[in-house]
């Protein structure tokens, strides 16, 4: 059956330009994805990349220059659809002389919730992000974890359906990383979507289904975490229930069998996710131009180059 799509980009690019009009940055250069319903996407790249021009043109704050995105099927621009996001951003700009009871309710109210409503919903966030003691206290005193914690609890006051988190485990201690990606996973359960961003690329390999690495505004790769950590130039064989000895190194599967052992998995070991990515970056500047191209429903396949090209430029060219 398919899966909801919902965020949609196709094309989108973002140019910046100076005072005269002129060509200042290409910020995003043809960007296409999609993010389905119930799954956590984790958005990677190097500073200046593309990721937080990405987020604010899915939010509508900044409009492309060229392309669509889309969210929940209705255009980015189109300001009542971000009554379903929730939205944390990198620094929360909260009011910090109100408390987390006085903040809460005051987002509650831009969603124009009801007096009982926005109560119930304060209550129910505060004890999630851990901060019932600490509910009276002003902004101003919170640390820079703490913030973090009633910035997450704003964007969750309206039970969004889509749910941006640029750099969720920021200022926090690793108990209160751990507890962030719990919540995300939480969310999951919930069938909420989760787009992150994150430099902790640790973060990023626990808790997301699928990411993106983008790399001077160009999409460089995009798949399954599991799939593209795999190192398919080895293959790695677990077993259980029998002591390793030379034997079983050399017979392996019928060795195992002889002496009443069992193959667990064979499949392809995994490199880490920061190793992924940062090999993902320098092939992009070694290779200038070179863009991962997704394949667009009903579209067709690309034309095929000539049977001479080397597979390198094959890939430049399409």
């Amino acid at each position: 059956m398919a899966r909801e799509v919902v965020v949609e980009t196709r094309n989108l690019t973002k140019t910046y330009r100076d005072f005269w009009g002129r060509q200042k940055k290409v910020a995003l250069r043809a960007l296409n994805l999609e993010i389905y319903q119930g799954e956590v996407f984790g958005l990677l790249g190097p500073n200046g990349s593309g990721k937080t021009t990405s987020i604010k043109l899915l939010l509508g704050l900044l409009f492309p220059t060229e392309g669509e995105a889309m969210v929940f099927g209705q255009p980015a621009a189109d300001v009542k659809k971000n009554e379903r996001i929730g939205y944390l951003p990198e620094e929360s700009y909260l009011y910090r002389f109100l408390n987390a009871e006085e903040t809460l309710d005051f987002y509650g109210r831009l969603f124009n919730m009801t007096p009982e409503v926005r109560e119930k919903r304060a209550q129910e966030l505060i004890e999630m992000v851990g901060l019932k003691r600490d509910r009276k206290r002003i902004l101003k005193e919170y640390s820079k974890g703490m913030r973090q914690r009633i910035g997450l609890a704003q964007a969750l006051i309206n039970d969004p359906d889509l749910v941006i988190l640029d750099e969720p485990t920021s200022g926090l201690d690793p108990l209160g990383a751990r507890w962030m990606k719990n919540l995300i996973l939480s969310l999951k359960k919930r069938q909420k979507t989760v787009l992150m961003c994150s430099h902790r690329l640790e973060d990023v390999q626990d808790v997301c289904d699928r990411i993106a690495i983008l790399n001077e505004g160009e999409l460089q790769a995009l798949g399954e975490v599991s799939t593209l950590l795999q190192d398919i130039n080895r293959l790695e064989l677990r077993a259980s229930g029998v002591q390793i000895n030379e034997t079983l190194r050399r017979e392996l599967e019928e060795v195992l069998r002889r002496h009443g052992g069992e193959v667990d998995s064979i499949g392809h070991p995994t490199t880490t996710l920061e190793d992924y990515f940062l090999k993902i970056v320098e092939e992009s500047k070694a290779r200038p131009g070179r863009r991962y191209l997704p394949e667009i429903p009903g579209a067709g396949a690309p034309p095929t180059p000539p049977a001479n090209l080397p597979q390198d430029a094959i890939r430049e060219k399409q």
